[in-house]
């Protein structure tokens, strides 16, 4: 008898610890899935305003080409025979620059 209530006492013992375990497990898992759910928000975030900077700076690459291509039309130094001579001189420049 005395043997029987010891071990009921362990047992009570040991469930109890293993209920404290698996509240104390449980509890770091639900932790754990919080922070990854708050990460992946962030992230989301995150990649949202990436694109939309990527898409700021795709339209402004495709105004700056749009310019780059009007100015090369009339550029004067682009269409300048004196580019064409292998040794610059320092007055060839300025003949070719609109006055």
């Amino acid at each position: 008898v005395f043997q029987s209530h010891e071990e009921d006492d362990r047992k009570v013992r040991r469930r109890e610890k293993n209920r404290v375990a698996a509240q104390r497990s449980r509890k770091k898992q639900t932790q754990k899935a919080d922070k990854l759910h708050e990460e992946y928000e962030s992230l989301e975030q995150e990649n949202t305003s990436l694109k939309r900077e990527i898409g700021k700076l795709t339209d402004e690459m495709k105004h700056l080409s749009e310019v780059l291509k009007d100015h090369e039309k009339i550029c004067p130094l682009l269409h300048c025979p004196m580019n064409f001579v292998t040794v610059p001189r320092p007055d060839a420049l300025a003949s070719c620059l609109p006055r």
